[in-house]
């Protein structure tokens, strides 16, 4: 019998630490939406105390199944008025800690389901 290794099409989280994360083994210094649809962009905050609605209702613009928020390094839930756009357009939410979020991401966009990565990366703590 012969094992082939899973391959797939999609963005792939390839390493994650305090301050960096690496799509498709590009690293990065600073917060990403990562969508399995391939879209890779930043997210515009450096801090869980910067977020805010504006962030969430971005992200319920995007045509997936689910999201998968990454609250940094520790766990840290958003005010759940924010989540109203998310549930208004019936968006599955998700939040874990950054490092949580992308093994699950890598999880289910390689099942081919149709998810989207908040990954908030902040500084290392010193």
């Amino acid at each position: 019998m012969k094992f082939q290794p899973d391959k797939s099409d999609t963005l792939t989280i390839t390493g994650y630490g305090p301050g960096w994360l690496a799509v498709d083994k590009q690293s990065y210094t600073h917060s990403l939406v990562v969508s399995s649809s391939g879209s890779l962009q930043p997210w515009e905050c450096t801090r869980f105390e910067d977020l805010g609605p504006a962030h969430f209702a971005q992200l319920a613009e995007a045509d997936v199944e689910t999201i998968i928020f990454g609250s940094g390094n520790r766990l840290r839930f958003p005010t759940p008025a924010w989540l109203a756009p998310l549930i208004a357009k019936r968006i599955g939410f998700e939040t874990m800690d950054t490092p949580a979020a992308c093994r699950t991401y890598n999880v289910l966009a390689g099942e081919g389901r149709k998810v989207l990565l908040a990954a908030l990366v902040e500084a290392p703590a010193l």
